[in-house]
């Protein structure tokens, strides 16, 4: 719940199944403060009325159109074929290891308006209808874009809660979530006398040292020893989760000592499911690579896998959601499913999300007559072939442009 990220990409699909994808730039543009402290207050334990579900679900929608239109104006010079929304979790249901259901808020209806754009949106929703976890959805895009190597690689992100996909080598893709990225971290600083919203670049946690005892506590928490697939969330990692720990150690940490805890907890627990993994590369995005605190624990934890951001493979770290989802929505209006079921859990693939129409009559294209092979990066108009590790063949066929 930082702030609303915006990428726009552009995608050829080759003959040889290769789907090319040239990124056009992303954005981040911060919630409106209202807004944002009304979604915080909104999560669980709190109770969340009817009236505040439709009204966050509307303003969010809004705040999403007005993201929408500056990456379609600044981004593509005003010219894209679709937008693909993953919405804003405000619940993701888990009980007893199996997903229920999951609520992303965003009305597509205001992004489709402030566009003219048809959006593929409620991305995660169909995954969860056919057994999967919904989460995390990344599996089929890191095993398109990283899948194809010898080397067994993780594709790390770093959001509210951290989740890896483990791909390429000979054992089948995995895709789950490991445990907090910056939910405890962004709880605590909240707890603060300042009470800040962030610890900008793990400055404050760089001084403080772990607290052995609330560490022991944290890693104790039941779900890291679940097999995957499996997720969870910040209903889970809540603030009342971190005083609940607090109180049972004698004399608890306060401030760096405190921050410097939750940032070895994420970085032990990413780097154990790692280890666990057998990767021996792992390439990381999402808003937590900004911490410098937190990405030199887990280089320090994941020796000797190497550590990279996921700019070292052509995607900005701070743009891989919304490539994501930009991908997601390209698929199901070409009519491929987007899940991965070995990563979510599902019985089977499915094309994911609904369709809201633009201002015109919706007109899906010919649907592709066979699913990606593999992603490949490419940069400026060159065409210069990303780090693939291996020649992905021409690229044939019109761009399609899309945004996430």
């Amino acid at each position: 719940m930082d702030g609303i990220d915006v990428a726009a990409a552009e995608f050829r699909m080759g003959g040889d199944g290769w789907l090319e994808l040239r990124p056009l730039g992303c954005l981040e543009l911060a919630y409106p403060g209202e807004l944002r402290a009304e979604l915080l207050a909104a999560l669980p334990p709190a109770e969340c009325s009817a009236r505040q579900l439709c009204r966050l679900d509307t303003m969010v929608g809004r705040a999403f159109g007005v993201a929408a239109l500056r990456g379609l104006t600044e981004l593509c010079d005003g010219r894209a074929d679709l937008v693909g929304s993953l919405g804003q979790t405000i619940y993701h249901w888990v009980q007893d290891g199996r997903c229920e259901g999951t609520l992303q808020l965003g009305q597509p209806a205001w992004i489709a308006e402030a566009t003219g754009l048809p959006v593929v949106a409620d991305l995660r929703a169909r995954d969860v209808a056919a057994g999967g976890h919904g989460a995390p959805l990344a599996g089929l895009f890191d095993q398109l874009w990283l899948g194809h190597r010898a080397a067994r690689t993780a594709a790390l992100n770093l959001g509210g809660i951290a989740n890896i996909s483990v791909v390429g080598g000979a054992v089948p893709p995995l895709a789950y979530d490991t445990g907090p990225g910056n939910a405890l971290l962004d709880a605590a600083t909240r707890l603060l006398p300042e009470r800040r919203e962030r610890d900008e670049g793990g400055r404050l946690a760089a001084i403080g040292s772990p607290h052995p005892g609330l560490l022991s506590i944290l890693l104790a928490d039941p779900y890291y020893e679940l097999a995957p697939p499996k997720s969870t969330g910040k209903e889970h990692y809540t603030a009342d989760y971190l005083r609940a720990a607090l109180d049972r150690v004698a004399e608890p940490p306060e401030g760096p000592d405190l921050l410097a805890t939750l940032v070895e907890l994420t970085a032990q627990t990413v780097a154990r499911e790692c280890e666990r993994q057998e990767a021996t590369r792992v390439v990381a995005s999402g808003g937590g690579v900004h911490n410098a605190t937190l990405m030199a624990a887990l280089s320090r934890h994941l020796a000797p896998a190497e550590l990279v951001t996921s700019a070292a493979e052509g995607l900005p770290a701070d743009g891989k959601e919304g490539y994501l989802a930009a991908l997601l929505g390209l698929l199901t209006f070409c009519g491929q499913p987007g899940n991965l079921p070995a990563t979510t859990g599902a019985v089977g693939p499915r094309p994911l999300g609904s369709i809201t129409p633009g201002r015109t009559a919706l007109r899906l294209p010919e649907p592709w007559p066979r699913q990606p092979v593999a992603l490949r990066c490419v940069q400026g108009n060159a065409g210069v072939q990303g780090n693939t590790g291996a020649d992905g063949g021409h690229i044939t066929g019109e761009p399609v442009r899309t945004g996430g």
